[in-house]
Order: structure tokens, then sequence, then C-alpha cells
């Protein structure tokens, strides 16, 4: 698995800015937004690669939010495996805009039968 990768992309709308999701008070891209799309392009990287009936769930998240980006434009965010131990597997993540690196950080999922995660709630 090390090594595989998915960019996932975002047009940024008003309903994932800072100010309508309540993580800030202004029209910009939420930092909550920007992880949900990193861990997205995680999700998808490994989904092909995966047990038939599995998924993979979110367990940990790090990342920086170093520039805002405004409504209309696009983000990019790209996850690259960097490694997987038995049911682990850890994400290099960034985002960018354009050029522009928006944030970076790390990102730690677990692969999960789907029946018996969800048996467990």
């Amino acid at each position: 698995m090390i090594g595989l990768q998915h960019t996932s992309q975002l047009t940024v709308t008003y309903e994932v800015t800072a100010v309508a999701m309540g993580s800030g008070d202004m029209a910009v891209l939420a930092t909550p937004a920007m992880m949900a799309l990193m861990e997205n392009a995680a999700m998808l990287a490994v989904a092909d690669h995966l047990p038939e009936g599995c998924t993979t769930v979110g367990g940990h998240i790090a990342s920086s939010h170093l520039k805002p980006s405004k409504v209309g434009d696009t983000v990019t965010a790209t996850a690259t495996v960097i490694k997987a131990e038995g049911k682990k597997i850890e994400f290099k993540v960034e985002a960018h805009c354009g050029d522009t690196l928006l944030g970076e950080g790390t990102h730690l999922r677990f692969i999960v039968d789907r029946e018996k995660f969800l048996k467990r709630l």
C-alpha cells in the first residue's frame, strides 16, 4: 500500500466557510472542511485495495492551515500512504489552492469490516 495516492478536489462555497461551519467568523475555507477533504483523499487512496466488505475510518489527523481560500477558489487535497501496518494506515496529507500550500500534516486511518463496525454501535 505504501505510495498509494489520491487527490480530491473542492470548490469553496459558502457552505464550507468558517462562518457557515461555525469554526470562525469569516467567509473563507473552514479548517474542518479542509481537513475533511484530506480525509476524503486518504479514504479514496486505499478504497480499491481493501478486502471485500472493508472500509477505513479516521483515527487521527494533524494539519497546519497556513493560508486562507476565498469562495470560488478550487482546493485540492492529496493523501499519500507512508506506512501500513496491519489494520493501521498512515498518510501524508497536504492541501493546495493552485500552487499555494494551504496546509499539510498526517492522517491515520484504520481498516474495519463495515458490518462488524456498525453492529458495535
